[in-house]
């Protein structure tokens, strides 16, 4: 007992140290708790010791991100994203499998059965460590990050088609066709049935659950639910994860998807965060040193070689070569998927326990390098970009074109929703605007007469100019990140330090940021956001309408410096 309490002591302490130390560096926790695995575990310090049933609940880990990301598939977005999902997502992971099978069978002369396990593993790249350093470097939204992201979705799509494949390849005496004709049909039948008896009773359980007003018992009901299809496909041969992501699916069109998202998240986190020290223990680093040779050729070969077909397919599809860059380095990487996938090779005897080591070492130490080649890549493509004038002239001579008419126009950089409303409200007042935006779609957009909207990124100087700044009145930054609005302040400010600049930002925290940067003024959706909802419930408790706008009229004469003597005085009606 106290060797146990002892040993989770030691787990815990390593974890709070490790996740702090990596997110101060801003670097994803994931690699913390592998860190941790390989620090303590039997092959390292041994202070850890491996066991059937911590290795079976760290399992539960798989299950639950399996559910999220279940929760967060749906069909919309799907095909919104199809070409990018099924068209880049599908030729990288068969273009890397297929690397990787011809490779390893005829550069190491393993059989096809074990190189095809390694190359489903190796094409998997890590969604928890890009999509996090996506996220905190704001580009989520870039041309560069939507494509990493439908990569990502296909693989995650993958992955159940690979728990499927695996144990296929592992039965020797039988034909491989047979085995995946059988387990489509017998995995096609199970989905079906729990698809069809799902959607009718998931909506009624969680009715009748919720109106009984119990968090207890609603985050009961979604465990029992996780668990149950997990045991369920587990039982019909299929792998655990398969009935979470089922589940998952079965609650992402209800009203309930949110609540339940948030319940499953500390489960979730706190699983997967024992699975990948389970992972890390694993890694042997006598083989390792043993091995140096091999291991180093093996990385090599994962993040060049992936880096490589991600780039080649990106350029294909008329990607700009910065663009391209980034994204490649972005997959360049093992993921957590693919060391689900190889862990599952090795338990099945599909491959030997050296070529396991090799290339477990090989994949973690890939996931290990990713922050920072993602890093340095993202610098290498700006500097690409900013010199990169021939494939950039088209477009600048578009905003050129669109701008040479305008004079004391307002630009408009992001024309999502927030940036249309701005140029409804410009355009009532008959104020001409120019709007620059990075999808097509949105380029695609008819503005109000006698205002243009063009295809162009706002954090290069030539589009800026290219846009009248010089002329304009006035520029609205309507970005929904932080970091791209901080580049774009800095740039304008060293071309024009008189033009007012308005920005948008999700809350106050970034402010000061922004305005230290360059902003005029900031707009924080969620302050305002909080103040229509606060004064609608004023209104709905029967308080005067005209006392709750003295409520918001207040914070915004606080709040904003050039509306304060507006706010403080008391509104006009518009005549």
């Amino acid at each position: 007992m106290h060797s146990t309490l002892f040993s989770l002591l030691i787990l815990l302490t390593a974890a709070v140290v490790a996740v702090a130390l990596l997110r101060h560096f801003r670097i994803p926790g994931v690699l913390a708790y592998l860190a941790i695995g390989i620090a303590f575990g039997p092959h390292g310090g041994a202070i850890l010791a491996e066991n059937d049933q911590v290795s079976a609940f760290a399992e539960f880990g798989v299950v639950f991100l399996m559910f999220s990301i279940g929760l967060e598939f749906s069909l919309p977005r799907l095909i919104a994203m199809r070409s990018l999902v099924f068209g880049l997502g599908s030729a990288q992971m068969l273009l890397t499998a297929v690397g990787t099978l011809l490779i390893a069978s005829l550069a190491y002369g393993q059989n096809w059965r074990a190189a095809l396990a390694v190359g489903l593993a190796v094409a998997m790249s890590s969604t928890a460590i890009v999509a996090k350093m996506l996220s905190d470097r704001f580009e989520l939204h870039s041309r560069s990050g939507r494509q990493t992201m439908g990569v990502l979705l296909f693989q995650d799509l993958a992955v159940v088609p690979c728990l499927i494949i695996l144990p296929a390849l592992a039965d020797a005496h039988g034909e491989l066709w047979h085995a995946l004709a059988l387990a489509g049909l017998q995995a096609g039948a199970l989905l079906i049935v729990l698809v069809w008896i799902g959607q009718r009773a998931v909506r009624k359980i969680y009715d009748r659950v919720a109106s009984q007003r119990s968090d207890e018992l609603f985050v009961l009901t979604t465990l029992w639910i996780v668990v149950g299809l997990a045991f369920a496909t587990g039982q019909a041969g299929l792998s655990l994860a398969l009935g979470a992501f089922v589940g998952g699916m079965l609650l992402s069109e209800t009203m309930y998807r949110h609540q339940v998202e948030a319940d499953i998240r500390p489960f979730r986190d706190m699983l997967l965060g024992l699975f990948f020290v389970t992972v890390g223990m694993q890694l042997d680093l006598g083989i390792m040193s043993r091995e140096l040779g091999r291991l180093l050729l093996a990385l090599l070969l994962i993040v060049a070689g992936k880096g490589l077909v991600v780039l080649l397919i990106t350029l294909v599809a008329r990607t700009t070569l910065d663009v391209a860059l980034r994204t490649a380095t972005q997959l360049a990487q093992a993921g957590e998927f693919g060391l689900v996938l190889i862990a599952q090779a090795d338990v099945l005897g599909l491959i030997s326990a050296d070529v396991f080591q090799v290339t477990l070492s090989a994949m973690l130490l890939s996931m290990f390098l990713a922050p920072f080649l993602i890093e340095r890549a993202a610098r290498l493509g700006g500097e690409m970009a900013r010199g990169d004038w021939a494939h950039k002239a088209k477009a600048i001579h578009d905003i050129a074109v669109a701008g040479f008419t305008l004079e004391r126009h307002v630009i408009i950089c992001g024309y999502g929703r927030t940036g249309q409303h701005v140029g409804q409200f410009l355009a009532s007042e008959n104020i001409a605007f120019l709007a620059l935006d990075v999808d097509p779609r949105q380029a695609r957009q008819q503005p109000p007469e006698g205002s243009q909207v063009a295809f162009g990124n706002a954090d290069r100087p030539e589009v800026l100019k290219a846009a009248g700044l010089a002329r304009a009145s006035a520029v609205v930054i309507a970005y929904p990140d932080v970091q791209s609005a901080e580049r774009v302040l800095h740039l304008i400010r060293r071309q024009r330090s008189d033009i007012p600049v308005v920005v948008r930002a999700p809350d106050d925290s970034h402010a000061e940021r922004l305005r230290g940067a360059g902003a005029t003024e900031v707009i924080p959706e969620v302050l305002e956001g909080s103040l229509m909802i606060a004064a609608e419930t004023l209104v709905q408790l029967n308080v005067p309408v005209e006392r709750a706008m003295m409520h918001v009229r207040a914070v915004r004469a606080n709040r904003y410096a050039s509306l304060r003597d507006y706010y403080r005085n008391g509104t006009k009606p518009l005549r």
